[in-house]
């Protein structure tokens, strides 16, 4: 079982792949749906992909019906909306979708 802060670290020791390591943790979470994997937080290094980690735990406890840890909650928002497509052209439907 991978948990948030192993997850976290892969991220942040390959920064160009980050994406992986980030969808590996959500594969390994539905699989195992552990609340052991979300027990701790994560360490925060980067604005945009805490946020989106944390949006991504979030949705991964809707989804499987686990109690959304307290920690979560101090993850801070990012300034400036993320998009993780970079495609110009999706931003206005993600804005309208989110």
């Amino acid at each position: 079982m991978i948990s948030a802060s192993q997850a976290k670290q892969s991220m942040m020791e390959d920064p160009r792949w980050w994406k992986i390591a980030l969808m590996d943790f959500v594969d390994d979470f539905r699989r195992h749906r552990d609340v052991a994997a979300i027990a701790e937080p994560f360490e925060l290094d980067d604005e945009a992909k805490d946020a989106v980690f944390a949006g991504v735990i979030e949705t991964l406890c809707d989804e499987t019906g686990i109690e959304i840890p307290d920690w979560l909650i101090h993850i801070p928002n990012p300034k400036r909306p993320v998009f993780l497509s970079r495609m110009e052209n999706l931003k206005a439907i993600a804005i309208v979708e989110s």
